[in-house]
């Protein structure tokens, strides 16, 4: 037994079939997606943290059609195993250290306020707003941009980027998309060259600037692919989850009303947490064997995939109690939402940060928030959220 990831029941509400699978096993053959997947927080986790199950990136073929697109990944942190992920992981993380996240804290808090305002004064002129449109969408772009020190005129361009070449991470993807992806990313890659080049010469107090100058204990630098990686990656990355997380999550506030009135300064922190646990926004994630691994009695091969299914891991009730069950004062919240071992998420700080800033913003002002219409969740599986989030005053 598996799942028809393209069914729009399954979309609307996999966790009861996550369910049956975990009963079943922890481990299952999906012949649809062409790889093994983990249902099971412990298998999910031992996926995740393996040593010989890695990040091994293989070209999109036909190369010579989607090179942009390679390059992103071919040079990414996140597609890298050791030794090049441990040299980029080393540099990124050196550049983030430089108080990037705690200076950018009170600019987040403040754009959040203003965005939910502007929520608030649609919702007033006309009985709703889309808190997708408003507040989950253009903040975390917002951020990224400040973060990485993109000019206020161009920051436009970037969540279409972003959407654009997130899209292939789905499986059976149309050629179509598939297309607009490598458009989408030969324009990033363009753009961020140009703006290397402006923070080589004119640095400033941003994550390029301090990408171009951060420098090994050997002296080793980046190089530019690996810096435009890492820029496009803290974009998608940064984007897409925060974004979700913020859908994901207020759609399951509104319609677990208790918990929306339950919210307070001092619960915002376990709520964030909770919100990222209860309804994954990246439901899998796919490692590569090196060598031959055993989880939860399932041998993967050298060069055969295996997935830990987040979403599936996040709902296992030997770990959570009442999964099922939105709460969000959970104290005991150990989910994979920004991954485990090595790969573990290095923007996870921000995007706490972002999360609760929204969150806050929107239960302050919007106390008595309530859903105008039923969203429309989007077709895709692995990134998981809505198209809009209709937000009315009850």
């Amino acid at each position: 037994m598996t799942f028809d990831q393209r069914d729009p029941a399954f979309i609307a509400d996999p966790y009861p079939v996550f369910a049956t699978l975990r009963e079943a096993g922890e481990v299952h053959r999906h012949e649809q997606l062409g790889v093994a997947v983990a249902v099971s927080h412990a298998a999910c986790s031992a996926v995740l943290r393996h040593r010989s199950l890695g990040r091994i990136w293989s070209d999109v073929k036909p190369v010579e059609q989607f090179a942009a697109f390679n390059l992103l990944h071919r040079n990414s942190l996140l597609e890298n195993e050791p030794p090049t992920h441990t040299r980029l992981r080393r540099l990124v993380a050196a550049a983030f250290g430089r108080g990037h996240v705690e200076r950018l804290r009170p600019w987040v808090a403040d754009l959040a306020d203003r965005l939910v305002d502007e929520l608030v004064a649609e919702i007033r002129d006309t009985g709703q707003s889309d808190l997708l449109a408003h507040v989950a969408g253009p903040l975390p772009v917002q951020v990224i941009a400040e973060l990485l020190g993109v000019p206020g005129e161009d920051r436009h361009l970037l969540q279409p980027w972003s959407n654009a070449i997130v899209k292939m991470y789905e499986y059976g993807l149309p050629e179509e998309q598939r297309d607009a992806a490598e458009r989408a990313a030969t324009e990033f890659v363009a753009y961020l060259r140009d703006l290397i080049a402006l923070r080589r010469t004119t640095p400033g107090a941003d994550l390029v600037s301090d990408l171009v100058a951060v420098t090994d204990t050997d002296g080793a630098k980046l190089t530019e692919d690996e810096l435009v990686a890492t820029a496009v990656l803290l974009l998608m990355a940064g984007h897409e989850a925060t974004v979700n997380v913020i859908g994901n999550g207020v759609y399951a506030l509104m319609k677990h009303r208790s918990q929306w009135e339950r919210l307070s300064p001092e619960l915002m922190p376990t709520a964030v947490e909770e919100l990222i646990r209860f309804d994954s926004p990246l439901q899998l994630f796919e490692r590569t064997a090196t060598e031959r691994v055993e989880i939860a009695g399932h041998v993967v091969e050298p060069g055969e995939k295996i997935a830990a299914l987040l979403g599936a891991a996040a709902r296992d009730p030997l770990v959570f109690e009442n999964p099922d069950v939105l709460d969000v004062g959970r104290e005991k919240n150990q989910h994979l939402g920004f991954g485990m071992g090595i790969h573990y998420c290095l923007g996870a700080p921000l995007a706490r940060i972002e999360v609760e800033a929204a969150l806050s913003a929107l239960h302050r002002k919007l106390p008595g928030a309530v859903l105008a219409e039923e969203p429309q969740r989007r077709a895709e599986f692995v990134i998981r959220g809505l198209h809009s989030l209709p937000l009315a005053d009850g």
